[in-house]
């Protein structure tokens, strides 16, 4: 795992962002599990508490679920990781229309423009 840690954000929130994107994205899947604090410390070289409290907030989000005496696993619950998914997705759009607005676009020529660059992409890759 590499994280370019940003100085203007708390690490252990870095990380569970970190960690959403790779179970949104399948690279973690339900019911992986997940390095112990130790190795994840060690890995990341920060401070194992950092990481204990990466994992209790996952913890308590639901993300992350404790097995006593086998480690932490992603939970299965796919409902709970399409509610991250549209969490994340709601926090880029929510920063890319914010950004376009204080551009002076209005939301019709946003939506165009986002339809354009589907549709650009669609044909750059061959799909319709």
């Amino acid at each position: 795992m590499t994280i370019e840690f940003d100085n203007n954000a708390p690490i252990y929130i870095q990380i569970m962002n970190y960690m959403k994107k790779q179970i949104v994205i399948g690279k973690l899947g339900p019911g992986d599990k997940i390095e112990s604090v130790r190795d994840l410390a060690a890995e990341l070289q920060i401070n194992p508490n950092t990481i204990q409290r990466t994992f209790q907030e996952l913890e308590r989000e639901g993300i992350v679920e404790t097995k006593r005496g086998l480690g932490r696993y992603v939970t299965e619950e796919e409902s709970t990781i399409m509610r991250i998914k549209k969490e994340m997705a709601a926090e880029l759009l929510d920063r890319f229309v914010g950004g376009m607005k204080e551009l002076g676009f209005t939301g019709a020529d946003i939506v165009a423009l986002v339809e354009d660059a589907v549709r650009d992409d669609a044909n750059a890759k061959g799909g319709a």
